[in-house]
C-alpha cells in the first residue's frame, strides 16, 4: 500500500539553500510579486478570500497598464542576479517557475489582445456580474465597497470603450460574430428599473447587524448608483459597440487575418500547450486522434446495434430524445448523482485529496446563452465558501445525458478540484506557484481525468462510454479546428462542420465552442496535447516499474508540485520514476 509522505513527496518547502541571503531575496521578491498581483486584480483579489480591494475595479487605462508592464520588468531585474545564486533544489524550481510566468507575461503583453477585451465568455461586462459570487456582504462596510464598486463600473466602461477605439485606429478587431453575442449581453444588463437589476439583489436582504434605517439608506442608494451610473454604463457600451464598433469589426474569424496573427498565434500555442510544437503539426496530430478515437467509437457501435456510419450514428443520438436532458433538473441531480457514486472511491487513486469542498451551481442566465456546457471556479483561500462546479441548463433539451459522466469528473472529481485545491492548498511553494494555472497542465490533466472515470464505477453503459468517447474525439478536434481557424484561414462555418462530422455533439455545443475557440486562440490546443503528455509518462512508468507501478503514487507526484509547464513536467517524473525504481 502506498503511503503518501507529504513533507517530503507532496508539499513543496524552500528547504535549506547554501546562501541564504538568496534565499530571503527570493521570498521578498515572491511575496512582493503577488501583492502587486493582487493589487493590480482586485477582483481577484476578493474572490480568493483577500478584501482589501473590495472597493476598486480593475483599472484598464494605458497609464495603469504601463505601470504593471514596469512593474514587472522590475521583478524580472530582480530576479537575475538570483538566478545564478547556490539554490536548493525547490529554490530552483521556485525561480525558474517564476522566470517562467514573467517572461510569459511580457512577450504576451506585446501583442495587442488589451485592445480587444470584450468577448461572449470574458471581459468586464461579465466580471461585474460575477462580483456577486465572491463579494462579501456582511457588514455596512461591504455594502459600502459594493457601492464603490458599481460606481467605477461607469469609469471602466469608458476606459473599455477608449481601447476599442484604439483598437479600430490599428487596426485591432475581434470578429463580428462575437460582438453580435456581446452586443445581446449588454442588452440583458439594461432593464427599465434599477430594481430590475441583478445588481439591486444584494440589497433585498441584509444580514443581521445593520439596522432598518441603515439598510434603507443603502438600498436608497445602491438603487441610485444603478440608474445613474450602472445602466447608463452599460447602455453606452452597448450603443458603442451596436452603432460604431461592430461595423468595423472583421468577418473573418482566424487571427490569422490581423497583422503579425500568424506569429501571435504561434506564441499563444506556445503559451497554452507549453511546447514548441508547431500549429502544422498540432493540426496533425488531432487528425491522428480522431482516426483512432474514431474506430474505438466503431465498437460502441457495433454494442449497440446501430448499422450505418459514425456521421449517422451522431445524428442518430442528435435526434433521440431519451438520450437528452428534459429540464434543468435532470442535468443538475444527474451530475450530482454521478459524484456521489464516484468520490467515495477516490482513495482508490490519490493519496491525498483536497479538504475544499465543491457545489453544483447553475451558469447565470445572464451568461448562459454564449457559455460553454460548465466552467469550475476554484474555492477562496480563506475557505468561507465552496468552489463551484459549473453546470448550464440553458435549453436543456438540446444537452445530452450520455455526456454528463466525462463533464463531472473533467470539472469536478478527479479533474479541476482535486487538481487546483491539491495545489491551492500547498502552504509549502510561493502564492504564484499555487495560483498560476499553466493551460497544457491543468487542461490536461482535466482530460486525463476523464479517463479515470473506469476506476470510479463509471461508463457501465455503452452509451456513456461513448460519450467520453465524443469528448475525447472533440478536444481532438479543437487540435484541428483552433489550427484550422486561426492558423490555415478556415472560415467558422467549415469549423463547425467539421465538428459536425467528427463528433456526436449537439449543435447548440459546437457553434458555442467554435465560437469559445475564436475568442481565446489557442487556449483549446493545451487540453489534448496535456492529456497526451500525461498517458505518455504513465505509460513509461508502468513499463519501467512494472508490478511496482502504484497509481496513487504517480498521480500524486504528478500534482505534488502544483500546475507546472510540461517540460519541466517530464523532467520532474523521469527523476521519480527513477527513485522508484531504485526504491
Amino acid at each position: 500500500m502506498y503511503t503518501p509522505i507529504l513533507c517530503a513527496v507532496i508539499v513543496a518547502s524552500f528547504g535549506v539553500s547554501a546562501d541564504p541571503a538568496a534565499h530571503a531575496s527570493l521570498e521578498t521578491l515572491f511575496k512582493d510579486y503577488w501583492e502587486a498581483q493582487l493589487r493590480n486584480a482586485p477582483l481577484r483579489a476578493t474572490y480568493l478570500g483577500d478584501h482589501r480591494y473590495d472597493d476598486k475595479l480593475e483599472d484598464f487605462s494605458d497609464a495603469a497598464h504601463a505601470r504593471w508592464m514596469a512593474e514587472r520588468m522590475g521583478f524580472q531585474r530582480r530576479l537575475g542576479p538570483l538566478l545564478g545564486a547556490t539554490l536548493s533544489p525547490e529554490e530552483r524550481l521556485n525561480a525558474e517557475l517564476f522566470e517562467r510566468v514573467l517572461r510569459d507575461q511580457i512577450e504576451m503583453d506585446s501583442f495587442p489582445d488589451r485592445l480587444m477585451p470584450m468577448e461572449q465568455q470574458n471581459g468586464p461586462h461579465i466580471d461585474l456580474g460575477l462580483l456577486l459570487l465572491s463579494h462579501p456582504f456582511q457588514t455596512a462596510k461591504d455594502y459600502e465597497n459594493y457601492l464603490s464598486r458599481l460606481e467605477a463600473f461607469a469609469v471602466q466602461a469608458d476606459q473599455i470603450i477608449a481601447l476599442l477605439r484604439e483598437g479600430v485606429r490599428q487596426n485591432v478587431v475581434p470578429p463580428r460574430v462575437l460582438m453580435q453575442s456581446v452586443i445581446e449581453q449588454l442588452a440583458r444588463q439594461i432593464v427599465p428599473k434599477p430594481e430590475e437589476s441583478q445588481f439591486y439583489k444584494p440589497v433585498t436582504q441584509f444580514p443581521a447587524g445593520i439596522s432598518a434605517d441603515r439598510q434603507a439608506e443603502l438600498r436608497k442608494a445602491v438603487a441610485r448608483v444603478i440608474a445613474e451610473k450602472v445602466l447608463p454604463a452599460f447602455k453606452r457600451l452597448h450603443d458603442y459597440l451596436r452603432d460604431d464598433y461592430m461595423p468595423r469589426c472583421r468577418t473573418q474569424v482566424g487571427l490569422c487575418h490581423l497583422g503579425n496573427g500568424k506569429v501571435w498565434y504561434q506564441r499563444l500555442a506556445k503559451y497554452h500547450t507549453t511546447t514548441d510544437l508547431p500549429p502544422e503539426e498540432i493540426h496533425q496530430i488531432g487528425m491522428r486522434e480522431l482516426e483512432r478515437i474514431h474506430n474505438e467509437m466503431r465498437g460502441v457501435m457495433k454494442k449497440v446495434g446501430f448499422n450505418g456510419t459514425l456521421a449517422q450514428f451522431a445524428e442518430h443520438l442528435r435526434g433521440h430524445s431519451d438520450l437528452h436532458a428534459r429540464t434543468a433538473d435532470d442535468l443538475m441531480k444527474g451530475h450530482a448523482a454521478i459524484l456521489a457514486r464516484s468520490d467515495p472511491l477516490l482513495p482508490k487513486l490519490f493519496g491525498r485529496l483536497p479538504k475544499a469542498p465543491y457545489e453544483l451551481k447553475e451558469i447565470e442566465t445572464f451568461r448562459a446563452p454564449e457559455a460553454p456546457m460548465a466552467y469550475y471556479y476554484q474555492a477562496p483561500d480563506r475557505g468561507d465558501r465552496p468552489a463551484y462546479f459549473y453546470v448550464n441548463v440553458y435549453e436543456p433539451t438540446k444537452r445530452p445525458l450520455y455526456t454528463m459522466e466525462s463533464l463531472a469528473y473533467h470539472e469536478a472529481m478527479p479533474g479541476h478540484h482535486l487538481q487546483v485545491s491539491v495545489a491551492q492548498e500547498n502552504q509549502g511553494i510561493p502564492d504564484f506557484r499555487r495560483h498560476t494555472q499553466f493551460t497544457g497542465f491543468v487542461e490536461g490533466w482535466g482530460l486525463y481525468s476523464e479517463s479515470l472515470g473506469f476506476d470510479l464505477g463509471g461508463y457501465r453503459d455503452p452509451y456513456s462510454d461513448y460519450g467520453r468517447m465524443t469528448f475525447d474525439a472533440w478536444r481532438s478536434c479543437r487540435l484541428v479546428v483552433d489550427t484550422g481557424m486561426h492558423w490555415f484561414g478556415w472560415s467558422r462555418e467549415r469549423a463547425i462542420d467539421f465538428m459536425k462530422s467528427n463528433t456526436s455533439m449537439t449543435e447548440l455545443d459546437i457553434i458555442k465552442e467554435v465560437d469559445r475557440y475564436i475568442a481565446r486562440p489557442g487556449q483549446a490546443l493545451a487540453y489534448k496535447i496535456g492529456q497526451l503528455e500525461i498517458l505518455s509518462l504513465r505509460r513509461e512508468a508502468e513499463k519501467k516499474l512494472g508490478s511496482r507501478f502504484d497509481i496513487r503514487a504517480f498521480h500524486d507526484e504528478l500534482l505534488g508540485a502544483g500546475a507546472i509547464p510540461l517540460d519541466l513536467l517530464r523532467t520532474r517524473m523521469t527523476a521519480w520514476m527513477e527513485r522508484a525504481a531504485r526504491s
